[in-house]
């Protein structure tokens, strides 16, 4: 009895176009894992960055609620006193205590502004980190479908995601 062969599939071996979009196809893999790392590492730097904007903020609002509560608290003592030479040293303090509180705000307020902008810039850079996992992300799947349907056009598309998510990745990490 004679055997019967049955071949299913293409044959791999003789498919050099094929070999090379397997390769690509890895290449474009690893690329996506580097951006996609950058992506998570970009989002969680904004995230810190907004977190300590915040402290700083909340940290100046109480300065200038210290600010104030001397501001009235020197106006009841000078409008209140029934000689104005016994409270005069302790307007003086809290003359003394309201401008350190003053400066001490506008310093904070500078730091929150720095925190504030570099949560902006970490923001942006994550956007196009994500843009350009996105765009691997399709180069990656349009180069696959090759293996499906063998038609070269596919690599090609999934070529240009690349190149573009490429380019936005790297855009992202010099960001």
């Amino acid at each position: 009895m004679a055997e019967v062969e049955i071949h299913a599939g293409h044959d791999h071996a003789a498919d050099e176009f094929g070999r090379r979009v397997g390769v690509i196809v890895g290449v474009i893999g690893i690329v996506l894992a580097v951006v996609t790392i950058g992506s998570h590492r970009a989002h969680t730097a904004s995230v810190i960055s907004r977190t300590e904007a915040n402290d700083q903020w909340a940290f100046f609002q109480a300065k200038k609620l210290r600010e104030h509560l001397l501001d009235v608290g020197a106006s009841l003592a000078g409008a209140l006193a029934s000689d104005p030479a016994r409270v005069q040293p302790l307007l003086e303090k809290f003359s003394k205590d309201r401008d350190r509180y003053l400066h001490d705000a506008e310093e904070i307020q500078r730091e929150a502004q720095a925190k504030e902008d570099e949560s902006l810039h970490q923001e942006r850079r994550a956007l196009r980190l994500d843009m350009g996992e996105g765009f691997l992300e399709l180069g990656l799947v349009l180069s696959s479908l090759y293996f499906l349907s063998k038609r070269r056009f596919f690599p090609v598309i999934g070529g240009i995601a690349t190149v573009i998510g490429a380019m936005l990745g790297a855009a992202g990490f010099l960001a």
